[in-house]
């Protein structure tokens, strides 16, 4: 991926080829971390169902589920684990949980790689309508965003594919996936149903549904409101984040520094954005969750995001200072 997205001159190639390493041990203690967290805040809901302390302990639930998509991305890029079957058998299941099929994500993904901000060929763009304010604030609470999912998958399962970053060969691929998830699915729902357990709604689907809005404070923050030039210095913005939400996202606060060179595992993604914020002098677009959001929705107040153009950023913290003329 590095031919069509990395920047040469950011880092001198030996540098880099130590920072893509990967390694077996440290994507096994990643993994165990966040399913531990996940394990930890599921006795957590079981242990306080019935009193007020369910509530956070529901919210947590659902913010540590929803924050395994951050596990999903980085094993559609096999970089946790130096061996190939873990990053292919985690990302499969943490997919099914998602409800977020592994092949389609990962093609998805790459196409939004290879042409991010493209309007016509960034997987995340294409055929999204340009933001108002009333659809902005429907995407963060989740619900158009579960509905397109769930509508997603039942439309693939049908044989109907018309993502144009699906190539022809690839369609059969996601199809047969789609309709796998499906088939679990149906399963997991006939066992509930016939065991009256409630289980898979109160440890799965309702905490992932309820606090998604938390997770899309990441979905959103990455790209929206940049310029939709293809350098990924000024396209891609870094996340000012404090270090628990840092090791719950797998380290994908340091956003520009993946979209540079996206071959470099989420361990070393901290000093690779060292790296490139000492050779360029400054540091990239760079903003907090809650900054973020206050300036997007004043912007789309202002006239949804048609209104603004493609070739420039609109919402834009204060620069920083160059630091190659600071004095």
């Amino acid at each position: 991926m590095e031919g069509f997205v990395g920047r040469r001159g950011l880092i001198e190639p030996q540098r880099l080829k130590e920072l893509s390493g990967r390694s077996d041990l440290k994507g096994a203690i990643q993994m165990a971390g966040h399913l531990g967290a996940l394990a930890a805040t599921g006795i957590a809901l079981h242990l306080a169902w019935g009193g007020w302390w369910a509530v956070p302990a529901f919210l947590a639930h659902g913010i540590v589920l929803n924050f395994l998509y951050a596990a999903q991305h980085e094993l559609s890029h096999a970089t946790p684990f130096r061996t190939r079957w873990p990053n292919l058998a985690f990302g499969r299941a943490i997919g099914f949980a998602m409800l977020y099929p592994r092949d389609f994500d990962q093609i998805q993904h790459f196409a939004h790689h290879r042409h991010t901000q493209d309007w016509e060929r960034d997987g995340e763009l294409a055929g999204r309508p340009r933001y108002t304010l009333a659809s902005y604030l429907l995407w963060m609470s989740g619900l158009t965003y579960w509905q397109s999912r769930v509508a997603r998958i039942l439309r693939l399962a049908r044989g109907v594919v018309v993502e144009p970053y699906i190539r022809e060969v690839e369609k059969a691929l996601v199809i047969r996936e789609a309709r796998w998830h499906l088939a679990g699915y149906a399963l997991i729902a006939a066992v509930s149903l016939a065991s009256g357990s409630w289980a898979a709604v109160l440890y799965w689907l309702a905490p992932m549904v309820a606090a998604k809005p938390v997770h899309q404070l990441q979905n959103t923050i990455e790209h929206l409101g940049l310029t939709h030039s293809s350098n990924t210095l000024s396209n891609t913005r870094t996340i000012r984040t404090n270090p628990v939400l840092r090791q719950l996202g797998w380290n994908m606060a340091y956003h520009t520094a993946h979209h540079t060179f996206p071959a470099v595992p989420f361990h070393a993604l901290p000093a690779l954005h060292a790296e490139i914020v000492a050779r360029s002098g400054r540091e990239p677009p760079t903003m907090g969750y809650l900054e973020f959001q206050a300036r997007m929705i004043a912007a789309l107040a202002r006239g949804g995001e048609a209104a603004y153009g493609d070739d420039r950023s609109w919402v834009v913290a204060p620069a920083a200072p160059d630091r190659r003329t600071a004095a």
